[in-house]
């Protein structure tokens, strides 16, 4: 698959480890050469360029700060390389420090500085320089949840203040749906599906791309076909669902898999739900704040947990622990993937 990247775009290189996120990104940094393909920028083929020829800012996850010198000649390093003449070091070096907020604290040195500061530093180093094209490998990676998610506000708003086009590498699904222009979600070294965060989340084309954004169920059936305009779905001996779509081409008697997201389906006592409803027996409800999460042990094959969020406020009353319940899925929020190897 190719993967185009425009001008000032801020793509996320998603998946988990060991599925050639940051294989990918050195590539096109140059600190490796592809066995096969190109690597272009700007309409310039890179691919046999080596990095230092390829003009591209990066950031890595443990910063990589020369401890010997201050936030202002870390900076100023890129430039100096460049031979920029002294003037013109420090003027670009002040405007980017009062860019990332550091002007404050330019005669600092690395150990002086907070986690967060660091990453500005490090960032400020990759775009004082103004490269085509910034690469960041985890960048947040090593700090604490609270100042990683307030890092990744500052990071998105000062790309999109300069206009600079990211290609942005994770294993963090949540930090690349909240500061994604698009997503590619990698699995064993090929990109899966392309996306926003929008249309990966809603329509995820693979079981994977389904299971690994956000949160999902999944239960094991078989297609029975189109009836009524719908997907026809059975899963065990009694229940057959309904669906509205189905992802690629699936022959009537196929296994399949099914995904469900928690805050699309409905929990009802036994009985109470109509139609398109599978049986189960509630294990547990966890609180999480604004929500609380039932967890139901489905009445269908290989009895899968599933999940079902709801907001406080319309908890069904009277459901404890051990309760027989029906989920209720409505047509809409059903994803169908043929099962692979069957």
């Amino acid at each position: 698959m190719t993967l185009e990247v425009e001008a000032g775009e801020f793509v996320s290189i998603l998946g988990p480890s060991g599925s050639g996120k940051t294989t990918l990104l050195t590539m096109i940094a140059g600190f490796e050469t592809p066995s096969a393909g190109r690597i272009v920028i700007g309409g310039r083929d890179v691919t046999q360029l080596p990095p230092n020829r390829r003009d591209i800012g990066m950031v890595f996850q443990r910063y990589a700060l020369f401890p010997h010198m201050t936030v202002a000649e870390n900076i100023a390093f890129p430039l100096k390389m460049r031979r920029l003449p002294r003037n013109e070091r420090e003027r670009k070096v002040a405007e980017t420090l009062e860019l990332v907020q550091l002007d404050d604290l330019a005669r600092r040195y690395p150990h002086q500085l907070s986690g967060g500061q660091q990453q500005r530093v490090a960032v400020a180093r990759a775009i004082v320089f103004e490269p085509p094209v910034l690469l960041m490998d985890e960048p947040l990676g090593a700090l604490d949840k609270k100042l990683r998610e307030t890092m990744q506000l500052e990071i998105k708003q000062l790309q999109q203040r300069l206009g600079a086009t990211v290609i942005y590498v994770t294993h963090d699904q949540e930090e690349a749906l909240t500061m994604s222009d698009r997503v590619a979600v990698m699995a064993a070294g090929e990109i899966a599906q392309v996306g926003s965060p929008a249309s990966l989340y809603r329509q995820p084309q693979t079981a994977f791309v389904a299971d690994f954004i956000g949160r999902m169920s999944f239960a094991e059936g078989i297609y029975l076909g189109l009836h009524e305009g719908f997907h026809a779905v059975r899963l065990g001996e009694t229940v057959v669902l309904q669906a509205s779509s189905v992802n690629g081409t699936i022959r009537p008697g196929a296994r399949l898999k099914l995904a469900m997201r928690p805050e699309k389906l409905c929990l009802t006592a036994r009985g109470k739900g109509g139609r398109n409803v599978i049986p189960g027996t509630l294990e547990a409800s966890v609180f999480t704040g604004a929500c609380e999460l039932h967890l139901v042990r489905a009445e269908t094959d290989g009895r899968p947990l599933i999940q079902i969020q709801t907001s406080v406020d319309t908890k069904p009353a009277g459901l404890d622990a051990g309760a027989r319940v029906d989920i209720v899925a409505h047509e809409d929020s059903l994803h169908v993937f043929e099962r692979q190897g069957s």
